[in-house]
């Protein structure tokens, strides 16, 4: 039996926010991305400049895209050429990155802020020539969880790219803030290889949801690329071939051909405003439902004597002007009389 009167809920004491942060585990693995669907399941463009990856054959209704994978380098770069393929593509694109994740450089409001291995942001161990991976929000939520990014490639050679890995992970992130650099695009992260090196091989941007990967950590593979992405070509290409002479969707295809695993947690943000609402002993013994009673007697009693009995169903909070703003439904109806106080906790999401 529904009870239909009211109580002033204090703000100072009677309401309260919180905020809950939510973790899922992504794997995303090698056959994902170039294994199980024969490639089905990337999607190519007729700009050339990135390629999407889906989870199923992305002309499937059940496919979902997972991220987006591209290459570019500084226009400074040693790979930088006017006979390079595509060589203004690889360069806007690197451009385009640094922009909207670091901006420009305090010394000089036209030069863009390069992508560098450490956190300092210095000019010293610039990333000149980088693969970008860039997750879909359907992954990351709101962000990435610092501290649990995990990659592995393929060193191998183009036959067997797996017969060595490297491992890169940030673990030298933490959620407190250590080891994370915080700029335009959000906060930062190093990515090392296992065991850590002195050297970065990577960031990763948490809240944007990008990894930015140096070309250096294929150094010393001498078949990176094999260039037709069909087989090895005579003779192969090395990554700094690669990305001078593979369009950028070939040295895609290279990349997912050395990508093993790749593994981190989402996080998603719950804040949350909580209202006390407080029922004393002597407060909603009664209802004002017509039913409530019968020939001006009350339907609950059966002794004259007794206690008034109700029972709350619903909580509804309405603002100063008497307009109802939510309705709170109870699991079960809570028993109300003289003899007992409740404080129904009443949380709203958002």
């Amino acid at each position: 039996m529904p009870v239909i009167n009211t109580e002033i809920i204090d703000p100072t004491s009677d309401i309260t926010t919180t905020t809950t942060l939510l973790h899922e585990t992504i794997p995303i693995t090698g056959t994902i991305c170039s294994g199980t669907y024969s490639d089905n399941n990337i999607k190519n463009y007729t700009h050339g400049m990135f390629q999407s990856v889906y989870d199923y054959p992305y002309l499937s209704s059940s496919s979902n895209h997972i991220f987006d994978l591209t290459v570019g380098y500084d226009s400074t770069s040693p790979v930088s050429s006017s006979t390079a393929t595509q060589n203004t593509k690889k360069i806007n694109l690197y451009n385009q990155y640094a922009q909207v994740l670091l901006g420009y450089t305090a010394s000089n409001a036209d030069n863009i802020q390069k992508f560098e291995s450490d956190l300092n942001l210095d000019g010293v161990g610039v990333i000149q020539d980088a693969f970008f991976i860039s997750f879909s929000r359907l992954l990351t939520k709101d962000e990435i969880k610092r501290g649990n990014v995990s990659l592995t490639l393929g060193t191998g050679s183009w036959a067997t790219p797996f017969a060595g890995v490297v491992t890169l992970t940030d673990a030298s992130a933490s959620v407190g803030g250590d080891g994370i650099k915080n700029v335009i695009g959000g906060n930062y992260g190093l990515l090392y290889d296992s065991p850590a090196s002195a050297t970065a091989k990577g960031v990763v941007f948490y809240e944007a949801g990008i990894i930015v990967l140096t070309s250096s950590v294929f150094q010393g593979v001498t078949d990176f690329n094999s260039g037709s992405g069909v087989g090895p070509t005579v003779p192969a290409w090395n990554v700094t071939q690669s990305f001078a002479t593979a369009s950028i969707t070939g040295s895609c295809d290279a990349l997912r051909h050395r990508l093993q695993n790749l593994s981190f947690n989402n996080t998603t943000e719950i804040n949350s405003k909580i209202y006390f609402c407080r029922v004393n002993h002597n407060d909603f013994n009664y209802s004002a439902n017509p039913t409530y009673v019968s020939g001006s007697k009350i339907r609950v009693k059966n002794v004259a004597s007794d206690n008034p009995i109700s029972y709350i169903t619903t909580v509804g909070l309405y603002n100063a002007a008497g307009e109802m703003l939510a309705v709170a439904k109870l699991s079960e109806p809570l028993r109300k009389d003289p003899n007992n106080d409740l404080t129904i906790r009443v949380r709203l999401d958002y």
